[in-house]
């Protein structure tokens, strides 16, 4: 019979150096917005969206950012602006209507085919409309 060495997960030690140079700390204070002891997306675009997914407003960031004017995007689902086979929508939108927030990653597409890689924070609102704050990690070709 063979012998195989027994398995034991990889472990994972942060580093913490003893003083964190101010210019580090002074990115963290402006790139993030601590609320409720929860991390918070620093709002560089903004989208409501309703329950069927559509855009009901857009920022000037985010249109920018897609490449589309306000009257081209306000209307159609988000589905369309979300890369080719890298979310499973439907189940990511029941996750939601059950949780009323989420946080995560997601792959948009730029008017000319760009895959543009985004950091998001959502949540439903009063009025039923769903709220997100993106930022921007990441532009893929």
């Amino acid at each position: 019979m063979e012998s195989k060495k027994p398995y034991f997960p990889p472990r994972i030690i942060a580093y913490v150096p003893e003083q964190v140079p101010e210019w580090i700390a002074e990115s963290f204070r402006n790139d993030m917005v601590v609320t409720e002891s929860r991390p918070r997306v620093a709002p560089i675009c903004t989208t409501v969206v309703d329950s069927d997914r559509k855009y009901v407003w857009v920022s000037d960031t985010f249109c920018d950012l897609l490449g589309y004017k306000r009257e081209e995007l306000v209307g159609k689902q988000y589905d369309e602006f979300t890369a080719p086979s890298t979310s499973d929508i439907p189940l990511t939108s029941s996750i939601f209507k059950k949780l009323g927030y989420m946080h995560g990653l997601w792959m948009l597409i730029h008017r000319t085919g760009e895959r543009i890689l985004i950091r998001y924070e959502a949540w439903l609102r009063a009025d039923s409309l769903v709220e997100s704050n993106i930022e921007v990690v990441d532009h893929l070709r």
